[in-house]
């Protein structure tokens, strides 16, 4: 159903953004939970840079890694820019993120994985109904998602860490109760 859409929607522009090291992320498992037990992979890319590898690729030409890099990043292309969803199943194997599959396959093989990844999507939902596709968006409108997302996660963290200072709070709380209690007596 819609969930479908919405889970991996919301995984995926969440998992775009987590740094590794100096750069940035792209993590790309996600698990919709659906019924069927099938994962859901979805990754955006941006549509021109995809379109270009893709020429690039036929016409034997080299793929820069700046060029794998716009094509995932929302953040290296115009904000008019359109994202489009691939599917990361078609891959082939897992990766963690795009600095991975650079190291792994090379600019090259990264931007023929990223076509795979593609195709994949179209074969897979070309089943479901329109309506509960990922669909394509401007860059600017992912940074928003992607931005909305980080801001849920931050205020997860910081009721983790409220949590964690009540428990600490208790702990120490517990230790001075015995105190308290002799003091009184006393």
């Amino acid at each position: 159903g819609s969930s479908f859409f919405a889970c991996c929607f919301v995984v995926s522009a969440f998992a775009l953004l987590r740094p590794f090291g100096s750069s940035r992320t792209a993590a790309m498992a996600v698990d919709d939970g659906s019924a069927a037990g099938e994962e859901c992979d979805i990754f955006y890319v941006c549509k021109k840079s995809l379109g270009t590898l893709q020429e690039k690729l036929k016409k034997g030409e080299e793929v820069s890694q700046d060029a794998v890099l716009e094509l995932a990043f929302p953040d290296k292309v115009a904000d008019d820019a359109i994202m489009m969803p691939v599917d990361m199943r078609g891959v082939g194997e897992d990766f963690d993120d795009v600095e991975q599959m650079l190291e792994k396959l090379g600019p090259k093989g990264t931007a023929e994985a990223f076509i795979r990844a593609r195709e994949h999507f179209e074969k897979q939902t070309a089943k479901d109904p329109e309506d509960e596709r990922p669909k394509e968006m401007t860059a600017a409108e992912w940074r928003e998602v992607l931005a909305a997302d980080m801001g849920e996660g931050e205020e997860e963290e910081d009721l983790l860490e409220d949590e964690e200072e009540d428990l600490e709070d208790e702990e120490e709380e517990g230790n001075e109760e015995p105190a308290s209690k002799k003091a009184k007596t006393g």
